[in-house]
């Protein structure tokens, strides 16, 4: 069963940029209820090279921040 990407929740997805390896995404995908492909692991694992966020990136997307968690810029975090 290919994955639809509009079905994946943001914590799958930190899940899968953590993944090092295709085998380990194609593990990661079967314990959550998919399965994938070597050729389909390997092309989800190229595009998220695109996706290389830092800590404070990830933790924004998986949270969510909004403006009542937003600091003025000159003000330090």
């Amino acid at each position: 069963m290919s994955i639809n990407k509009k079905e994946l929740t943001n914590e799958q997805i930190m899940k899968a940029m953590k993944c090092k390896t295709a085998d380990e995404l194609m593990k990661l995908a079967k314990a959550e209820g998919f399965e994938i492909t070597k050729a389909e692991a390997e092309a989800y694992m190229a595009e998220l090279v695109d996706y290389d966020l830092d800590e404070e990136a990830l933790q924004a997307a998986a949270g969510g921040t909004g403006p009542y968690d937003a600091k003025p810029s000159n003000q330090p975090r």
